[in-house]
């Protein structure tokens, strides 16, 4: 079994180290964001959160949904469907023993598309764009899978 260090020594797993750190603090981004948009437009999902704005019948007038909210919300979301699988994966394609390049290619590649992807939601910029930017980062992962398999399974 691989030691430790072995791993940091690894060009391979540093870039995976590197780009999954950049998506994770990403994703991390999103819920300061989701926070920030509550705060500013006063919505709330939970009776203790309005505490602050007053006791009884003031405080559940900001017990409600707000859009700005909700898209950063869902925003949220789906980096928790794309990023989480893209960690897991991503880390046994590093260990699977991928080429320096082709690994930095499918790391870079899902990185801008999330990035990209965020921006598009938040803005929001027109479709297709945020549909693209998110076929392209599940592209990526599904690549990942299908070499891990053809490493393990010989496919």
């Amino acid at each position: 079994m691989a030691k430790a260090t072995q791993l940091i020594n690894n060009e391979v797993f540093r870039a995976f180290a590197t780009y999954a750190a950049i998506v994770l603090l990403k994703m991390m981004l999103m819920s300061l964001i989701t926070a920030y948009f509550r705060l500013t437009r006063k919505a709330f999902v939970n009776p203790e959160d309005t505490a602050s704005f007053g006791k009884g019948e003031s405080a559940k007038k900001y017990l409600r949904t707000d859009p700005d909210v909700e898209r950063a919300r869902r925003g949220h979301l789906n980096d928790l469907e794309n990023i989480v699988p893209f960690v897991g994966i991503g880390l046994l394609y590093a260990l699977s023993g991928p080429e320096l390049s082709s690994a930095l290619l499918h790391f870079r590649i899902f990185t801008g598309a999330r990035i990209f992807h965020t921006f598009a939601y938040l803005i929001p910029l027109p479709q297709p764009g945020r549909g693209l930017s998110w076929a392209v980062g599940y592209a990526v992962t599904f690549s990942m899978a299908y070499n891990v398999l053809k490493a393990v399974w010989l496919l």
